[in-house]
Parts: C-alpha cells; sequence; structure tokens
C-alpha cells in the first residue's frame, strides 16, 4: 500500500527524535561513546512507548558506516535497510510465533556465522516473554557468551514472565508511560506536517484516550482524521472515539454531591441510549472523583492529575464547600462497586444500584470532630475517683462536698492536717467518751488518718472500712472489700499495729474485731444494672453508629473504664 499511517510514517530514526524516553536514550548514548554497549540488551515497558524502535536505531547506531555512532546517518546501505527492515545482519524476530526450542537451535546454530558486511549480527526478538520455557533454557548459554559479532536485543511488555536465569544475563532498561503534553505536542506537530488542523482540546482528549502510548495516540489521529469531514469537531471526536464528553461527568458528580438523583438517572440514560460503554463511564467517573480528591489535598497537582487548568478550576470550584470525608466515602463506594459493574451482564442496571447506595451515604463529621464527641461521651461516664497520700500524711480532697474512698470527709482531713500527729496521736480518753456519741464516721475517719499516717501500706487494705459499733473495750470493724483485703488485715503482723494504733488513739486496751461485710443482692445488681445502661446507651449512640460506618468497621467489646 501506498498510505503510511502516522505510526509508521513519523516513526524516530535517530536517539534525539524518541519522545519522553530521554532515561534510556541518553543511556544508550553515553554506552556508545564509551564503547560499553552490553551484548545483551531487554527493552520493558508499555505497548506503544518506543521499544521496538529504540531497538533498531541502537541497531544502526552499531552498524553505521561511521559507526558505533550514537547518531546513526540513515544513509548507508546498513541504515537503509534496517530502516526498511531488510538487512541480512539485523534480524527481527518475533517471539510470539517463533517461540519453539527448534526455532532457538536454528538461531544457536547461525550465531557462529559473522555478519555479512556489518560490523556486528543483531537479533531482534520482539515479546520474548512469550518463549517457551525449553526455548529459554537453549538460548542461555548463547546469551551469556556469545560470538563478539553477535549482540541480542529483547523487547517485551511483561517482563516478570521472562525466568530470572535470563533477566540475569541482560542490561534491563526500563521505558515509562509517555506523559499527556508529549503525546500532545508529538500529534501536533504531526498536523502541521499534514496541513490539517484539529484543536489542542480534542488533542488532548486523544492522547487521554491513549493511556500513555504514542502509537495508540497516533492510531487514533488517523482514525479521527480519516473520519472526519474538514476540521475534527468535538462531536465527531466523541462519536469516533467513543468518548463521553466532559461535561457530563462534571454534571454527573455535580448530581452526586449535590444529592440530585433526577439529574444523575437522566444523564445516564441518556449517555445509554447513545450507546456510549456504561463501564467505560463508571471507569471515568472513579478517575474523576479521585481527582477531586486530588484536588482537596491541594497539592502536587500538575504533577497528580493530567487535566488542562480549566477543568481543575472547576474540579476546584466543585469541591470547595465539600468535606474531603465526604468525598472519600464516595470514593470508597465507587471503587469497591467497581467489580460488580464490570463483570455484570446488565451494566446500566449496577451503575443504577450503586447510585442507589450513594444516596444512602451520610455526610461524615470530620475525623477530628468525630473524636472529640466520642471523648465527650466518654465524659459521661461515671470517673474514678482516687485519693492520694504524700508522705507528710496531707490528706488531698477532689471536691467541696466529695468524700474519698478513705471515707475520710474534707472537713476531718483539714481537721486533722491542721491538728497535726499530736492533736490525732494522743488523744485522751476523756475526749473519746465525749465522742461515743459521736458519728462513728467521724471517729473512723480520724483513725484512718492515725493509719495512714504511721501505716499507710495497711491503710491501702482499709479503704472501705468502716466502724460498726463501739462497745465498752470493744472495736467491731466492718471491712467491705474482697476477701484478700480482709485476710491481708488479719495476718499477724496488721494485727499486731492495728492493735497499737487503736490502743493509743483510745488510751486504753481495745480489743477489735474484724467481719466481712454482707452485701445485699439488690445492691450488688444496682452498678451492674446501670452499667448496662451506660453501655447501652454508648453502643445506640449516632457518633458510635457513625464511627462503625466510616471505619468499616464492628463493635466486638464495651467496657466502662
Amino acid at each position: 500500500m501506498s498510505y503510511l499511517v502516522f505510526a509508521r510514517k513519523y516513526r524516530p530514526q535517530t536517539f534525539d527524535d524518541v519522545t519522553g524516553q530521554e532515561h534510556v536514550t541518553r543511556t544508550l548514548t553515553n554506552a556508545i561513546l564509551a564503547g560499553r554497549v552490553a551484548h545483551a540488551i531487554l527493552f520493558s515497558g508499555p505497548r506503544g512507548t518506543g521499544k521496538t524502535t529504540v531497538a533498531r536505531i541502537l541497531a544502526k547506531a552499531m552498524n553505521c558506516i561511521n559507526g558505533p555512532t550514537p547518531a546513526p546517518c540513515n544513509l548507508c546501505r546498513s541504515c537503509t535497510e534496517i530502516t526498511a527492515g531488510n538487512s541480512v545482519d539485523v534480524l527481527e524476530i518475533d517471539g510470539a510465533s517463533n517461540n519453539g526450542v527448534e526455532n532457538v537451535r536454528d538461531l544457536r546454530d547461525n550465531v557462529k556465522y559473522k555478519p555479512a558486511y556489518s560490523k556486528y549480527k543483531i537479533y531482534i526478538i520482539d515479546e520474548v516473554h512469550m518463549l517457551s520455557t525449553p526455548a529459554f533454557n537453549a538460548l542461555l548459554k548463547t546469551l551469556e557468551e556469545p560470538p563478539s559479532h553477535v549482540m541480542f536485543i529483547f523487547a517485551t511488555t511483561e517482563p516478570h514472565k521472562i525466568p530470572v536465569t535470563i533477566l540475569s544475563r541482560c542490561q534491563r532498561h526500563d521505558f515509562k508511560r509517555i506523559s499527556l503534553d508529549l503525546i500532545t505536542r508529538q500529534m501536533a506537530s504531526i498536523c502541521g506536517k499534514e496541513g490539517v488542523a484539529v484543536s489542542e482540546e480534542n488533542l488532548f482528549s486523544i492522547a487521554r484516550a491513549a493511556g500513555g502510548s504514542m502509537r495508540d495516540a497516533l492510531s487514533l489521529l488517523d482514525l479521527v482524521l480519516s473520519c472526519s469531514d474538514g476540521p475534527a469537531t468535538d462531536e465527531n471526536l466523541r462519536n469516533i472515539l467513543g468518548i463521553v464528553d466532559r461535561r457530563i461527568i462534571f454534571k454527573i458528580s455535580e448530581a452526586i454531591l449535590s444529592s440530585d438523583m433526577h439529574v444523575l438517572l437522566d444523564s445516564l440514560d441518556d449517555l445509554y441510549e447513545n450507546g456510549h460503554n456504561i463501564k467505560e463511564l463508571y471507569s471515568d467517573i472513579i478517575e474523576h472523583f479521585r481527582n477531586l480528591l486530588v484536588v482537596k489535598m491541594d497539592k502536587n497537582l500538575n504533577k497528580l492529575i493530567n487535566l488542562p487548568s480549566n477543568e481543575i478550576d472547576l474540579m476546584k470550584g466543585q469541591v470547595r464547600d465539600i468535606p474531603a470525608t465526604f468525598l472519600n466515602q464516595i470514593f470508597d463506594l465507587l471503587y469497591r462497586e467497581e467489580p460488580a459493574v464490570r463483570f455484570s451482564p446488565n451494566p446500566k442496571l449496577s451503575l443504577e444500584m450503586v447510585f442507589f447506595s450513594m444516596f444512602q451515604i451520610k455526610p461524615a463529621l470530620p475525623i477530628d470532630l468525630l473524636i472529640e464527641k466520642i471523648d465527650g461521651l466518654r465524659q459521661k461516664l461515671p470517673a474514678e475517683r482516687s485519693n492520694k497520700f504524700s508522705k507528710t500524711g496531707t490528706v488531698y480532697v477532689n471536691s467541696e462536698k466529695e468524700y474519698l474512698k478513705t471515707g475520710i470527709s474534707e472537713k476531718a482531713a483539714e481537721s486533722y492536717n491542721k491538728r497535726g500527729n499530736e492533736s490525732g496521736a494522743k488523744m485522751s480518753q476523756s475526749a473519746v467518751l465525749n465522742d461515743t456519741h459521736n458519728d462513728l464516721n467521724t471517729t473512723w475517719e480520724r483513725l484512718f488518718a492515725v493509719i495512714s499516717e504511721k501505716h499507710p501500706s495497711l491503710a491501702a487494705n482499709m479503704t472501705k472500712c468502716a466502724i460498726r459499733s463501739i462497745a465498752g473495750n470493744r472495736l467491731e470493724i466492718e471491712v467491705d472489700g474482697n476477701g484478700f483485703n480482709l485476710s491481708r488485715i488479719k495476718n499477724s503482723k496488721n494485727m499486731v499495729i492495728l492493735n497499737k494504733v487503736c490502743r493509743e488513739f483510745f488510751g486504753k486496751e481495745i480489743e477489735v474485731v474484724l467481719d466481712e461485710k454482707k452485701k445485699d443482692e439488690s445492691e450488688a445488681l444496682k452498678p451492674k444494672t446501670v452499667s448496662n445502661q451506660l453501655i447501652n446507651e454508648a453502643l445506640n449512640s449516632p457518633l458510635v453508629a457513625d464511627a462503625v460506618e466510616i471505619f468499616h468497621g464492628r463493635v466486638t467489646d464495651a467496657k466502662i473504664i
């Protein structure tokens, strides 16, 4: 055929013409100048990014009449034949159709023959990952120690399928996807050479549809120019490529953010009637909300979003008053439901179900505010009160009307701290007799203050004790606690200490009797009932429900701390 498609007509012929792979071409140029070109080179990367093209340029650079040179002349016999693809010394082999061990054996038998007229015999194997395992094994020895006149250049889109034994024998160069700006500029240059007019926006749309592949972009440009009568318009472009108008994507996202179900379903129905691919539409919506999240972060927009500046400005306007947590909820739902739409026999219905689920999402509170609310809920629970004693016996009271666990009221504590050790430890018998008519709690507070000052370890086990009765020389102390506390107090050492303190306190011999407090079953169940009520209130709190929904968790246990 006389007509050459753009991908072949404008194929780069020198390293300088290659677009978007400077890291590879610069390395190869330096290697040629330094005479350090490897005998086996592997080019890997996405389709249409220049792997085979660079392999041919490298072959010309090595076999040029002026070579090895990083700038082949493209005029000598070797260069022109390599460009035309009919050089006898540069063999291009398709790995997919020549993947058998017998093909590699033929190659291995032919490498010993010197090139016909060039400096090197070069084998370019495209899609090398398609070779079979026996074929790779047959190639190992030759690839590791080839004759000095032989060079191997491999190209693949799936390097992970190549055995490690082959990879370790090759110098690897990874090609990357070409940016939208470079593809757009290259297509604009070609349109100028061809004398056709295509708007920059349409070229950008073609570049986006190519997905980082220059060959795909040039093929799509060929298609658009072939199907358009005159200049390529936006409508022609959308009809030819089957892409969705960006304005429709913005309309759908605005309907989602404003909870306008009517506009959303109406837009979806119009796209379906016009024959648009619903699965591709869903991918566009996911990508759009991803970009909205990036715009909301407002960092590295030019690097993370390959879109025109006017579209980025529209996105900023869309998310100005939308919380990032709400955008993340929508994006998370879209991403999780992507397999359901992609594998559904009725993708339109599946997408509508996703939209219905989306409208049931409640905008979540910011995480900081949510934590603050939960902390406020936690403060409503009864907090454990504590008592502290200093080495000097000072008693610290939490509030004016609050009793500590020790049973000492604020008034008794202040009285004891003021009078000091003398008034508590040297109380006369007459004073005690006058106090027998006072409240037993006051007497216990004073007695416990003396115990706390002189024997804090014993006081720690008697924090829940109280005087049951005082009759003559008999003092009955009621121990409110577990059996461990009672056993600790009753041991011989503590009983000697307790008897001595009581003798000094009352000024006479005192018989101390310890009894465990009998708890009423109803009173024992009351705290548990209150705790259960508090736990139920916490579990039924809307804040807890929001937290579970945001983090996709579940409540496994609830405790009062």
